[in-house]
């Protein structure tokens, strides 16, 4: 296995070097990476260091095997990361993006990182090249990025926005991880129920056949329903599939959506927890917002469309009008009657202190450790709930078939 050489900032600053064996320069940038070290260089240990070295190196990496997936959320991140530690050790923007696509071993994130460092290079501000892909970065990562520009801190605001970045994808994959297993033990119970119905009880048909009435109410159930799922499960694929593919667009559009976000508060448990894990971005967007200079007004429409549920941020939506005639968010909050006391209290205190964005980060730590534990906790009730559904269904199931195989018996008898 060969050894390379590598030169990388640490997310503290300071410069490192030394070498790695790996298989691939990817292998090498997957190592660095998860050290939390930004590689500014990767060569063999054998190559020579001369002036075409960074060159060399990025012509060698990009020889091998290339990945063509879409740019996501996941290199948005590492592109905040890896750009705030290189500003921060003092590297030029320019200089920054460089090396960035030095490193790149994905062809659309490449091009992504090239179109940026060739707008940057033209004179113009990153925020400005951010603009073109609003899609992927989002208004309230551009507008984090200008203010950044503005105030002459964009490496600080890179690291902020890094950070805001990774805790709201380990929320959000704490809550999915979270719904995977339930979901696969949902789907078993009903593949298993489902199973039993058109394979395994109509084996007892023919046995069944010629007791007529003297067969127990519940086994006639279960043999009729069986025979059903047997000749009929093509016409339940072709009713499920359509219908699913129609309430999916019918929930994209804004009338399918209000009804679903009004359903799914009405939850019971659930309701409140989308309700705290909904407060809980809009917070974390406002204060980071507010501790970046971005203005009080416009924090507060960036953070209101990061909002996903439609009735929750109707909520919100009369922040900003209420602000803007001189009014307070807390008494605004206050009025609504959607939010607790705590929360009415912490924005109340952060307009008094003048911390309203510290204020708002705190907020949405609260409300995102309620949200994991709620999931948590819901969870250890919906599994044994999922299990006693499955087991049950079999259970009945088979009590049936028992009760008519003891029907039979004492007929012969």
């Amino acid at each position: 296995m060969p050894e390379y050489r590598y030169k990388a900032v640490s997310k503290n600053g300071p410069i490192e070097e030394g070498g790695i064996q790996a298989a691939n320069r990817e292998s090498v940038l997957i190592q660095l990476r998860a050290k939390g070290l930004t590689p500014l260089k990767i060569s063999e240990k054998d190559e020579q260091n001369d002036t075409q070295a960074p060159s060399k190196v990025f012509v060698r990496h990009r020889s091998g095997r290339v990945s063509k997936a879409p740019v996501g959320r996941s290199d948005v991140i590492a592109l905040t990361s890896e750009l705030a530690v290189l500003m921060r050790a003092g590297l030029p923007i320019d200089r920054a993006l460089k090396i960035l696509l030095e490193m790149s071993a994905k062809q659309r994130y490449t091009e992504l990182l090239q179109y940026l460092l060739d707008t940057v290079k033209g004179g113009k501000p990153l925020s400005t090249a951010l603009q073109q892909h609003e899609r992927l970065f989002g208004s309230f990562y551009i507008n984090m990025v200008r203010a950044g520009e503005a105030s002459g801190q964009v490496s600080q605001v890179l690291a902020r926005l890094a950070e805001h970045l990774e805790q709201s994808k380990q929320v959000r994959g704490t809550v999915v991880s979270a719904l995977i297993y339930p979901a696969i033990l949902a789907l078993v119970a009903v593949l298993s129920v489902v199973v039993m119905l058109g394979f395994v009880v109509p084996q007892f048909e023919t046995l069944f056949a010629d007791m007529g009435d003297a067969l127990p109410g519940m086994t006639r159930a279960v043999i009729v329903t069986g025979e059903w799922v047997q000749n009929w499960w093509w016409l339940v694929l072709m009713v499920v599939v359509p219908g699913f593919w129609l309430l999916r667009r019918w929930v994209g559009q804004p009338g399918g959506k209000r009804w679903l976000d009004r359903l799914l508060l009405r939850l019971p448990f659930a309701g409140g927890v989308l309700f705290k894990y909904e407060v809980a971005r809009f917070a974390r967007t406002l204060g980071t917002l507010q501790g970046s200079g971005v203005s009080l007004l416009q924090s507060l429409n960036i953070a209101v469309n990061t909002v996903g549920n439609v009735h929750i941020r109707h909520l919100f939506e009369v922040l900003a009008p209420a602000v803007k005639s001189g009014r307070r968010m807390s008494a605004v909050l206050q009025e609504n009657g959607g939010f607790s006391p705590m929360v009415v209290q912490m924005v109340r205190v952060g307009e008094e202190s003048g911390q309203l964005g510290e204020m708002m980060l705190e907020l949405a730590k609260v409300y995102d450790a309620e949200v994991q534990a709620g999931v948590k906790r819901g969870l250890t009730l919906l599994e044994p709930v999922l299990i006693l559904f499955m087991g049950g269904g079999i259970a009945l199931i088979i009590i049936s078939i028992l009760m008519g195989i003891l029907s039979v018996n004492d007929l012969a008898m």
